[in-house]
C-alpha cells in the first residue's frame, strides 16, 4: 500500500471528512476521494461508507487508520534515527502557542532554537477552548496547551503530552482593595466580589464554578475576556478580580497585587501536544527540550523571587 495514501486515511479518520482532508493537505475533494478508493483496491475490502452526504470510516477503515498511524511513527522514526546519525535536528517546525506563555516563555526559547543552524520553527498564536487545543495538532507540528489538573480533553486521542509547567493561578486584585493586606484568600472572602471572567469554556472557568460550589453563592462576571492585558488593566481600573497566572502573566503592575486562593485548587497544567509520529522527529524533540529546559528556569526564577 502506498504510504501517502494511508496518510489520507488517517487525515480522514481525524479531521472528519473528505473536504477537511482536502483543504489539509492541498488537494482537491475529488482527488482524495479517488486516492481513497485506490487505497480500497489494495486493501481489498471497503474503508469507507456513505453518511449522509459525507463518508464515515468503516470498522476496517479505523483498523487500517490505526496501523498508518503506526507506520508514521516508524518512517519518522526511521528519519530520526539518521538525524541522530548525521547529529543535526535541521528542518521546520510549526509550534501553536496560547498568548501568555507564548509571551514569557516562547522568546527565550526561540532565542535559543535561534543558534541551530538548519533549524526553523514558525510560531503563531490561539487561545482556544479547552477541547480545541487537540485538534490543532492535525495542522501543527506542536501545540501549547493548558488545562486543569487532573483534566485531560485530549485524553484517547492517541497524543503524546508533555508537561512543562504546573502553575499556581493568584487572585488579581487592586493594590487598594479591601483584601490586598491578606497573606491569602478563601472562596468566602470573595463572594460579593465583581469578576473578571473567561470565555465559557476556558480552563479558568471551573475554578470559578469550585468557588461557587463551596460558597453556594454565584459568582457576578460583570466581563469576560480572553486577553490577560485586558483583564490586567480592568483590575487597575478597580473594575473587578480575576485569576492571574503567578508565572506566565510577566511583569504585573504595581497598583495590581496578587493573593494565593487557597480552600479550592487554583492551578493549571501546562503542556505540549504532539502527535506520536510527529514527536520521532529530531527537530520536534530538539523544539521539546528546549521547551521543557525555558518553562523549568521561568519557575525557578519566580521561586526565588
Amino acid at each position: 500500500m502506498d504510504v501517502r495514501r494511508l496518510d489520507l486515511l488517517r487525515e480522514l479518520a481525524e479531521r472528519g471528512s473528505v473536504t477537511a482532508v482536502a483543504e489539509a493537505t492541498g488537494r482537491t475533494p475529488s482527488a482524495v476521494s479517488q486516492q481513497l478508493k485506490v487505497l480500497e483496491r489494495e486493501a481489498g475490502m471497503p474503508l469507507t461508507e456513505r453518511s449522509g452526504r459525507g463518508v464515515v470510516l468503516t470498522s476496517a477503515g479505523h483498523a487500517l487508520a490505526r496501523s498508518a498511524t503506526d507506520v508514521a511513527i516508524a518512517l519518522e522514526r526511521a528519519t530520526s534515527l539518521w538525524d541522530e546519525f548525521r547529529n543535526h535536528p535541521s528542518g521546520e517546525v510549526t509550534l501553536m502557542t496560547f498568548p501568555t506563555i507564548g509571551a514569557t516563555v516562547l522568546p527565550a526559547v526561540m532565542t535559543e532554537l535561534s543558534q541551530i543552524a538548519g533549524l526553523v520553527v514558525h510560531a503563531t498564536d490561539l487561545d482556544p477552548e479547552l477541547a480545541e487545543f487537540a485538534d490543532l495538532t492535525s495542522d501543527h507540528d506542536i501545540v501549547l496547551a493548558h488545562t486543569m489538573p487532573g483534566v485531560l480533553p485530549w485524553g484517547g486521542r492517541g497524543l503524546r503530552a508533555v508537561p512543562l509547567l504546573t502553575e499556581p493561578l493568584d487572585i488579581g486584585l487592586p493594590a487598594d482593595h479591601r483584601l490586598a493586606g491578606r497573606s491569602h484568600l478563601t472562596p468566602s472572602d470573595l463572594v460579593d466580589e465583581t469578576w473578571l471572567g473567561v470565555p465559557p469554556g476556558f480552563p479558568f472557568e471551573r475554578i470559578l464554578h469550585a468557588i461557587e460550589q463551596q460558597t453556594g453563592r454565584r459568582a457576578l462576571v460583570s466581563q469576560r475576556f480572553s486577553d490577560m492585558r485586558i483583564i490586567e488593566a480592568f483590575i487597575e481600573a478597580g473594575l473587578g478580580i480575576a485569576f492571574v497566572p503567578r508565572f506566565t502573566s510577566g511583569a504585573v503592575p504595581e497598583s495590581i497585587v496578587l493573593k494565593p486562593l487557597r480552600g479550592v485548587a487554583s492551578a493549571r497544567q501546562i503542556v505540549a501536544l504532539v502527535r506520536p509520529d510527529v514527536a520521532e522527529r529530531l527537530a520536534v524533540r530538539t523544539v521539546l527540550d528546549v521547551l521543557v529546559s525555558q518553562s523549568a528556569r521561568l519557575e525557578r526564577e519566580h521561586m526565588a523571587d
